[in-house]
């Protein structure tokens, strides 16, 4: 295979990457707390005598957007969402993660979990405890939990050290291996859940965008085979 039909085909499979990518955008725009993702293009370049050189781009980095999402209020008591930065901890079988998806309710241990039944932690690790007859639950801006006018315990909200390298889990939820400290001042409201900060009109959009460019990269390489074809059949003659 020619120089060409290898920059060709590393071209195709960056593009066949992102295709997914915004698929699964858009399959998502209506999920609570989904942070959207694009792919990143690295340039490789393989020096050749000074005159001629081969340039070939990957599709290899998924970067997660940080954008704030609707607030989108509920009324729900145990609902809530963070205006600003910061993430809500979770505890899953795989250990403490990250996510903005604040969709929470009481288990009947009487701790306060998500919609996969994960608990929800305090900065410190801890599972939030809330009592399941609890009818005048408040949860203040910086997370703390008071009923009857009593603060029983504090939802976390945390930062991660680096958020480039957080890599996704399930959907709306971050593992940061390089560690998180807790928000100073985070802003929590409670009775609101934060929808995706997917835009799908944008989304679309792209795709036709790819979808077209991939098209254009598919009919290059069939007239590259073409042409190979062609200049083998007349060396063979």
């Amino acid at each position: 295979m020619e120089s060409a039909s290898y920059t060709a085909l590393a071209r195709q499979s960056g593009l066949m990457k992102e295709m997914r990518v915004i698929a699964n955008n858009i399959a998502n725009a209506n999920t609570t707390g989904f942070r959207q993702e694009g792919v990143i293009f690295a340039e490789y370049i393989l020096p050749g005598d000074g005159v001629k050189g081969i340039s070939m781009s990957v599709g290899s980095v998924r970067n997660t957007s940080l954008m704030q999402g609707t607030l989108q209020q509920t009324g729900s008591m145990f609902d809530v969402a963070i205006e600003g930065d910061g993430f809500f901890l979770v505890n899953t079988p795989n250990g403490q993660r990250l996510t903005r998806a604040g969709a929470f309710m009481p288990s009947a241990e009487g701790t306060l979990v998500n919609s996969d039944g994960y608990q929800v932690l305090d900065a410190g690790g801890a599972p939030v405890f809330v009592p399941p007859d609890a009818s005048d639950l408040a949860i203040a801006r910086d997370g703390t939990i008071s009923t009857q006018g009593r603060p029983i315990g504090q939802i976390g909200v945390v930062e991660p050290l680096d958020a480039r390298q957080m890599e996704r889990e399930g959907g709306v939820l971050f593992r940061a291996d390089a560690g998180f400290n807790p928000v100073e001042n985070p802003r929590v409201m409670q009775g609101f859940i934060e929808a995706s900060n997917v835009d799908p009109i944008l989304q679309v959009a792209r795709m036709v965008e790819v979808q077209r460019a991939y098209e254009m990269g598919q009919s290059f390489m069939e007239r590259e085979d073409e042409r190979i074809r062609t200049a083998l059949k007349a060396f063979v003659k």
